[in-house]
């Protein structure tokens, strides 16, 4: 396993981080800690998690996977989404922000969380309330550090630029979605978290099984992300997606590759990427995605599958400048 510092945090995380969404959902707790185990056996020390997985189960299983090795772990959870019916049980305000940590906190079994997440943006919310809430969780030792999943590049930036101002901790960690047939990342985010040293671990290298070798514009299998969950559907429902995923699935059968192992070998390879999240419903299901570890991707041979999907315009949009 290689290790990778985590921005400027002098942090050590592995090359690979484990998503634990299917923890109490697609897979139950005994496969859970298989998975868990399995990640620990090639030396994973960084396991994602949210307080709206499965309505908080996966935190409960993954608190016992880890009970005896928390120390040894880098853990991160996330707060913004619904997690019940109340009006106010979701969302950036103080008040949200200080339940949902502690509630996290006790499924989780630990005293702080490493990382934590704004899961989404919430228009209702002034960042500087949000910002203020985590900077005193910093200070009181429950999060060690802030970090913001799914928010624009300016975003991002303003919250950054509001901390230094404050003298407030800022983000340490974004988590971007991204892979070979959504790549909106590449023009501002990743450029951005490079150049203010943020660590980035983004999700969905397999574009939600889209890259799995299962679809393609003439295949469907019946069971699956893309199949049985609406929100998936529609991120992955345009007919271009398929037609990149066939070529990458016949572009890893030539050369005797999973495409998961290449899907996500691609994604590791940005420089910007500190580790991308992987995911799995079983052991089985795992094994492809931590064979990335041993693929050595050359500038060169990301370049040949960049070529497979089409890359976003610059942030300019002056195609002819990129």
């Amino acid at each position: 396993m290689q290790y990778r510092t985590l921005g400027k945090t002098g942090i050590q995380v592995s090359s690979l981080c484990f998503g634990t969404m299917s923890f109490g959902g697609n897979a139950d707790e005994e496969t859970s800690r298989a998975m868990f185990r399995r990640c620990r056996e090639v030396g994973i020390n960084f396991f994602d998690c949210a307080n709206s997985y499965v309505q908080g189960r996966s935190e409960e299983i993954l608190g016992r996977c880890m009970a005896g090795i928390r120390d040894e772990l880098v853990i991160t959870s996330k707060f913004t989404s619904p997690v019940g019916g109340d009006v106010n049980a979701r969302g950036m305000s103080r008040r949200h922000v200080m339940l949902a940590v502690e509630q996290s906190l006790k499924r989780l079994g630990t005293d702080r969380l490493d990382l934590y997440f704004i899961h989404q943006f919430d228009s209702k919310t002034a960042i500087e309330e949000t910002l203020r809430a985590l900077d005193d969780l910093q200070r009181q030792g429950k999060i060690l550090y802030p970090a913001v999943s799914n928010w624009a590049a300016w975003q991002i930036a303003k919250a950054l630029g509001i901390s230094d101002k404050q003298g407030w901790a800022r983000f340490e960690c974004i988590q971007p979605m991204y892979n070979l047939v959504k790549r909106q990342a590449e023009v501002e985010i990743l450029p951005l978290a490079e150049s203010e040293q943020v660590g980035v671990i983004s999700y969905s290298p397999l574009g939600g099984g889209l890259l799995s070798g299962k679809y393609g514009t003439g295949k469907k299998p019946e069971q699956g992300r893309l199949v049985e969950t609406e929100l998936y559907s529609k991120r992955y429902g345009e007919a271009m997606y398929y037609e990149v995923a066939d070529r990458f699935t016949g572009y890893a059968a030539e050369r005797g590759l999973h495409p998961a192992t290449l899907a996500v070998a691609w994604t590791m390879s940005h420089p910007g990427i500190t580790a991308p999240i992987i995911g799995a419903r079983s052991v089985e299901q795992l094994e492809p995605s931590l064979a990335a570890l041993e693929i050595n991707m050359t500038p060169e041979w990301r370049k040949e599958i960049d070529d497979l999907s089409i890359a976003p315009p610059p942030a300019t949009d002056r195609s002819e400048e990129r």
